[in-house]
């Protein structure tokens, strides 16, 4: 390994129904230990909220097989989706090349108007206003004073999905409140300062007052597909999934189960799912009382994994195989799971 740290997450294909799975988790397990990788096993979590608790320094570059790999730019970070191969030649010591991105800096101003506007609508703003291949060969720096009123796992989300405009990375500074994050974890003495851009600093730019967004929503069949929530009163509901890749830090599930508390889900729901992103976020969930809120409710309880996203390979291989297996599915893509080199930068 020629690499400062590399981490080896099993968070999609987990589940060991027959040997397929398993087959492929002890090799990467074993594999990890002969070379000197992390390895995250099966329930950890999901790899981009993992990172951000566990390695996502300030001012170091990852590279990491997944397009969401870019959460970790909350931590001030170049944190790049890539491709497997991309990831193995890095860890292999060798340079990750791409061409230099456009530098796009988002000057955010005054306060999300809390609780029902959140750090979704800022992303889904700009992909009303830039569409999914908007930010292509861009790499989109958060500045200005609205940057300081979000939480870190806020500027997660919005680095989360900043993949959704097809762009590089995101960059948020590493403030206070990236100190206090740190510190959260133990992990003071990771703490560098550094600030991002101001104007004249950046090829493109985009102001957005967080004070006048609306609550937002992306229609079928496209995240750029985006309009006001208000546009979709009335339209039937049949699943609703909370968490999962995005979204499903701590503050997110509570907000729901405060919401569910002592409230039965709507008969017209078929099913309902909440996913936390990490073992840390379902053992605060469970201290706190919102697993049993969002439990009593009706709401299904998955476990920290990338676990929709596996229902969906599920269903696609289900319908192919004319629903004869209904478990093997998750397990007979072989998928590999996630794998994240980290290069100092």
């Amino acid at each position: 390994m020629r690499v400062d740290t590399a981490v080896v997450y099993v968070d999609h294909n987990i589940l060991q129904i027959d040997f397929k799975n398993p087959d492929d988790h002890r090799f990467l397990q074993a594999m990890a230990a002969k070379y000197g990788a992390w390895f995250s096993r099966p329930g950890n979590g999901i790899c981009h909220y993992v990172h951000c608790e566990r390695f996502a320094k300030p001012g170091q570059t990852l590279i990491g097989a997944d397009s969401h790999t870019t959460q970790s730019g909350s931590c001030a970070m170049i944190a790049i989706g890539a491709g497997g191969l991309d990831v193995a030649v890095c860890m292999a010591g060798h340079p990750f090349e791409l061409p230099c991105p456009k530098i796009v800096g988002v000057f955010l101003e005054n306060e999300l108007v809390r609780p029902w506007i959140q750090a979704k609508d800022v992303i889904l703003e700009l992909l009303r206003r830039r569409g999914v291949r908007g930010g292509r060969g861009c790499v989109f720096e958060f500045t200005g004073p609205g940057v300081h009123t979000l939480s870190y796992t806020e500027r997660g989300t919005i680095a989360n999905m900043i993949a959704e405009l097809g762009a590089t990375s995101a960059v948020f500074p590493a403030d206070d409140e990236t100190r206090g994050w740190l510190e959260e974890q133990q992990r003071r003495e990771d703490f560098v300062e550094l600030p991002t851009g101001d104007t004249g600093d950046f090829d493109e730019e985009e102001h957005i007052d967080l004070a006048e967004l609306v609550p937002l929503v992306a229609k079928p069949s496209s995240p750029g597909n985006v309009v006001p929530v208000e546009e979709l009163v009335g339209t039937p509901i049949q699943q609703v999934c909370i968490g999962s890749s995005v979204n499903s830090s701590y503050h997110d599930l509570a907000l729901c189960g405060a919401v569910m508390r002592g409230q039965r889900l709507s008969e017209q729901l078929v099913s309902a799912t909440a996913t936390p992103g990490s073992r840390q976020i379902l053992d605060q969930i469970t201290r706190s009382g919102t697993y049993v809120d969002l439990l009593m409710a009706g709401v299904r309880m998955l476990e920290p994994a990338c676990g929709v996203d596996v229902d969906r390979r599920h269903l696609r291989s289900a319908r192919a195989r004319g629903a004869r297996v209904a478990g093997a599915a998750a397990g007979s893509s072989r998928s590999r799971p996630e794998a994240h080199s980290r290069t100092g930068a």
